[in-house]
């Protein structure tokens, strides 16, 4: 749910940004970062089966 929360505030910053540049680059890392978490988890979850 974060993550699609994260989505919102970029979209919403992008278009009329009350914040500089410095807030919006670190929004965007952590949204690269729980993207990141959420890949891993799914990998653990379902294991690439043997050849």
């Amino acid at each position: 749910m974060e993550h699609a929360d994260l989505d919102s505030l970029i979209d919403c910053t992008a278009e009329a940004p009350p914040l500089d540049d410095l807030s919006l680059r670190r929004l965007k890392k952590r949204r690269l970062v729980l993207r990141d978490q959420i890949s891993r988890l799914e990998i653990e979850l379902d294991p690439p089966e043997p050849a």
